[in-house]
C-alpha cells in the first residue's frame, strides 16, 4: 500500500481537482442544464513539488477506498487509474498472504 500511495502522490493524482462547468438555457417554462466536468490534467513540475502533505492525505484516502471500500470515486490521471486497478487486484492477495504467514506461525 505504501508504495501504492508514492506513486498516487507523484503520478495518480490530477495537478488541480476539475470542477464541473454547468450551462444552461430557458425556452418558456423550461429549462435545460449541462454540467460538463473537464478531464484530469497530469501533474507537471519536478516529483519533490509533488510530495506534500495534502497530496499525501487525498493519496492515502483514494487507496484506502480502493482497496477496503473498492471505489474510490476520485478522478484520477490515467496512470492514477491504472495503478488503482493493479492495486485492487494485488493488495488483497499480498494481504491473504500476509495471513496466512501469521497462521502458519501461530500454529507452530
Amino acid at each position: 500500500m505504501t508504495a501504492t500511495i508514492l506513486a498516487m502522490m507523484l503520478w495518480g493524482l490530477p495537478s488541480e481537482d476539475p470542477k464541473p462547468v454547468s450551462t444552461g438555457t430557458v425556452t418558456g417554462q423550461n429549462i435545460r442544464i449541462t454540467t460538463d466536468t473537464p478531464d484530469p490534467v497530469n501533474p507537471s513540475g519536478p516529483l519533490h513539488k509533488r510530495v506534500s502533505a495534502k497530496r499525501f492525505e487525498k493519496s492515502l484516502r483514494v487507496v484506502v477506498n480502493s482497496v477496503i471500500f473498492r471505489s474510490s470515486g476520485q478522478n484520477l490521471t490515467i496512470l492514477g487509474t491504472y495503478t488503482e486497478m493493479t492495486s485492487r487486484l494485488t493488495e488483497p492477495v499480498l494481504l491473504g498472504f500476509a495471513a496466512l504467514a501469521i497462521r502458519g506461525r501461530v500454529k507452530r
